[in-house]
């Protein structure tokens, strides 16, 4: 009755790959949660990249602004800000959205919240580079040869966007047990505002000192300003870094894991009730 099962690993390496399997397992599930069909999850997620560059693109156009862009291929400016954009927001929404202490799923022995956040952040992220690189290849052959300079670079900054989504998240995650209006309130207020903070629209060695004041908070608007200039061959930030979205993200994971945990120790099935 008490006797220890073979299929439980004995050393921590074993634990590390039955965690990762699991992990897989309920990444994969994330994938297929949305969308049962995962052709149709890749589709809504290139559509919603492409209706996002129309929109721009005929903005930047009708408005006269087009002068406000990187000399170069002007629709890879308007991805390269679009992509990272869409990629924070939906991480931010998959984490704030991980299923909790009280869900259904936690009676299962190998899951754990640490499992369910991780599956749903990367399932955001697959998804979501999937869907990049699907456009990207469309028009770099059917439309416009297009040159990324620094190109692991140019994704590495992609995946600091998305990891600061997570990292905002997480935060939220930590919240909404407390305060679920309020939270969901905050965070599609946080989500609208960077459709102007995140800084795709514009860059930032254009914008004076005093306007690049409002932005610099936001770590969304440097991993832009940065990919923008892996990207392109003739711009190179002068006001943005990289480290400070690195280290304000780390920074916001360490007080979400602190909430996150504090929510667990209170967590109630009562909770369920209120949604």
């Amino acid at each position: 009755m008490f006797q220890t099962r073979a299929a439980t690993p004995t050393t921590t390496f074993g634990a590390i790959i039955r965690t990762l399997e699991v992990i897989y397992h309920a990444t994969v599930r994330n994938v297929r949660k949305s969308h049962g069909n995962a052709i149709l999850g890749l589709f809504y997620a290139i559509l919603q990249s492409l209706i996002l560059v129309a929109v721009f693109y005929l903005m930047f156009a009708l408005l006269g602004m087009r002068g406000n862009a990187i000399r170069g291929d002007f629709v890879l400016f308007l991805m390269s800000g679009i992509f990272i954009f869409i990629t924070h927001n939906q991480a931010v929404g998959a984490v704030m959205g991980a299923e909790g202490p009280t869900s259904p799923m936690m009676l299962h022995a190998p899951m754990t919240t640490a499992v369910s956040i991780t599956s749903a952040a990367l399932a955001s992220l697959y998804i979501q580079l999937l869907g990049m690189m699907v456009v990207l290849f469309v028009y770099h052959v059917g439309f416009n040869p297009i040159t990324i300079e620094q190109p692991v670079y140019a994704l590495g900054m992609v995946v600091l966007g998305w990891f600061s989504g997570v990292a905002v998240g997480l935060i939220f995650l930590a919240l909404k047990p407390w305060m679920p209006r309020f939270t969901n309130i905050v965070s599609q207020i946080y989500r609208r505002l960077n459709m102007i903070a995140s800084g795709k629209m514009f860059v930032a060695n254009a914008l004076p000192h005093s306007k690049v004041v409002l932005f610099s908070w936001n770590p969304l608007f440097h991993c832009i300003d940065q990919a923008r200039g892996f990207t392109f061959i003739n711009y190179t930030p002068h006001y943005t870094s990289i480290a400070y979205p690195v280290f304000f993200s780390l920074a916001l994971v360490m007080i979400g894991l602190l909430g996150e945990f504090y929510t667990r120790r209170a967590a109630s099935a009562s909770w369920l009730a209120g949604k």
